[in-house]
């Protein structure tokens, strides 16, 4: 993994990438998004739906990898750039490489289950026979706050639920005869 340039194209379809996450979070899924780019040209975004859409490979990665895949009406992308505000897990890594992807730029890091460098780095396997660059870090700062903010925002809608069915449960406790005088 290389250090993030300062370079205004990979800002400007990581923003975009960071629009398709809002697109996420407004359906409740985990906030990654994911631009595919040809040059200049966006060939498709995708964001996260696995919960929606009842699919463990419902990644941005994958979604934005079909459409553009259908778009071009070619599995394979060589020439193409994947712009994704987290970096791909093993699953979205091995479909980056099936699809020749030439270039891949992520956000933040996933110390969980990172496989650009931050748990294992599959693009470094030099027995492979498809080689992608990586660029890790673009506007991570952004990125990580998104998922971060979503995380805790979770953790404390589900506090609260806890909260109130305590409260539901001890409402109607019905006293017991240590309870009466």
């Amino acid at each position: 993994m290389s250090e993030p340039p300062s370079d205004e194209r990979d800002r400007y379809f990581m923003a975009l990438a960071q629009e398709a996450a809002n697109e996420a979070r407004a359906a409740g899924e985990v906030p990654v998004g994911a631009v595919l780019v040809r040059g200049d040209e966006v060939i498709a975004t995708g964001f996260n739906h696995p919960i929606g859409g009842h699919d463990p490979s419902a990644h941005a990665e994958m979604v934005a990898l079909r459409a553009a895949s259908r778009a071009l009406e070619n599995y394979r992308l060589p020439g193409c750039e994947l712009y994704v505000t987290l970096e791909p897990c093993l699953m979205c890594a091995g479909a980056i490489m099936h699809a020749r992807i030439s270039r891949v730029v992520f956000g933040a890091p996933d110390p969980k289950t990172g496989a650009c460098g931050s748990v294992v780095d599959v693009f470094a396997n030099e027995r492979l026979n498809h080689h992608t660059t990586v660029v890790g870090g673009v506007l991570a700062d952004d990125c990580g706050h998104a998922l971060r903010n979503f995380f805790a925002e979770r953790r404390q809608l589900a506090r609260e639920e806890r909260d109130a069915r305590r409260a539901r449960e001890a409402a109607f406790t019905l006293p017991t005869s240590s309870d009466t005088p």
